[in-house]
């Protein structure tokens, strides 16, 4: 294999596609990306064995052919390499040379036939969806993903078709949850995504398609197999495995007696809670939140370090409550609200408190108390 490529088309696809690959393997050639060059243009392939990811750059095919090479080694030469520059590279045997001007590489390299190919299956399920919707349904489900591998099934965003808030349009639903706060969007249900079965996209897959869509103004091709989901983004495609569990039933934690209306502004909740916070060393960073006609008033105590307390104007005029929440949770929440007016739908200080936009019924979020 022989090619002459431009640096930035060649960075841009390994930075693409180098950011799957684990940087410790036990399988040394997972370590490395898979070059293939033809009919003018060049394919690079990594895969970690769950996720796969490859994308097709136009490159002057000089001898076509395939190669393997390291895939973190090859990307920072090429991010060093001068802008504008020309890259040559050449594989022969085990060697792959990289030349550009003055420079030269030689880097080793492992069979392509030991290069392992994820299997495709049959994509019961094509739709599109919008590269900004997408986007939307990641960012506001994607802080609740847990990160806790003993409960592996909540590792990732839940995806299925539902009949939609109102029970009568139908939409495409995206959920999250690790036990102490839940995320639930809603976006149109697209063409082709009828009868969409529940599925749980891992949390790697999900943070490199978004990523990816950084760089996608249009749409993304969505397939699904049993297995497995494709993502076609422009020039790049992702396929990763599902992940194989079943997603508990979180409409039951969706409180629905929740009569106690706050209406707050976003900005200036959050501010206040991240201010008061301060003071909590805790892991938790606990803070209390005491609620009487028009006033909030937000406070954290620390053995060692003090309290601290804000007071700030509301829309509430029901009974007095106390209620206390992880302030980072609660950061991250009130993150979400666009409108600039967010809406806390509350029972009592001891039961799951609603959150959302006031302006966007879209998504919901369900937010657990804690003792403070």
């Amino acid at each position: 294999m022989k090619i002459i490529i431009e640096r930035t088309a060649l960075l841009g696809s390994l930075g693409h596609v180098q950011s799957v690959v684990e940087r410790r393997n036990t399988i040394p050639v997972l370590s490395n990306v898979l070059l293939n060059a033809a009919n003018g243009s060049l394919s690079l392939l990594a895969t970690d064995m769950d996720l796969e990811i490859s994308e097709t750059v136009v490159a002057e095919v000089v001898r076509p052919g395939s190669a393997t090479a390291p895939a973190h080694t090859l990307y920072d030469i090429a991010r060093k390499l001068p802008d504008g520059s020309q890259v040559e590279l050449d594989a022969t045997g085990d060697v792959l040379t990289l030349r550009s001007g003055r420079s030269k590489f030689n880097l080793g390299t492992l069979p392509v036939a030991d290069f392992p190919e994820m299997t495709r299956g049959t994509w019961s399920h094509q739709f599109s969806l919008k590269a900004d919707v997408l986007k939307g349904l990641i960012d506001r489900t994607k802080f609740a993903i847990s990160t806790e591998e003993t409960r592996y099934y909540l590792n990732g965003i839940h995806i299925h078709a539902t009949k939609g808030k109102a029970g009568e349009v139908p939409a495409l639903r995206a959920v999250a949850t690790d036990g102490h706060r839940l995320a639930r969007v809603e976006a149109p249900l697209p063409e082709g995504a009828e009868g969409l079965p529940g599925v749980i996209i891992p949390r790697k897959t999900v943070l490199e398609v978004r990523k990816l869509l950084d760089e996608v103004a249009g749409n993304v091709d969505i397939s699904l197999s049993e297995t497995k989901i494709r993502f076609t983004l422009g020039d790049v495609t992702l396929i990763s495995k599902l992940i194989d569990g079943t997603f508990p039933d979180y409409e039951r934690v969706i409180p629905a007696g929740n009569t106690k209306l706050l209406s707050v502004d976003s900005k200036l909740f959050a501010g206040a809670v991240d201010r008061v916070a301060t003071i909590s060393t805790e892991k938790s960073r606990a803070v209390k939140l005491a609620l009487e006609s028009g006033v909030l008033t937000l406070s954290a105590t620390a053995a060692d370090a003090g309290s601290a307390s804000e007071e700030i104007e509301v829309d509430y005029d029901n009974t007095p409550l106390e209620i206390g929440f992880n302030s980072r949770y609660l950061l991250d929440i009130t993150g979400q609200i666009e409108s600039g007016k967010a809406q806390f739908l509350m029972a009592d200080g001891n039961s799951p408190t609603i959150v959302r936009d006031a302006a966007d019924l879209a998504a919901l979020y369900v937010l657990m108390p804690m003792r403070v």
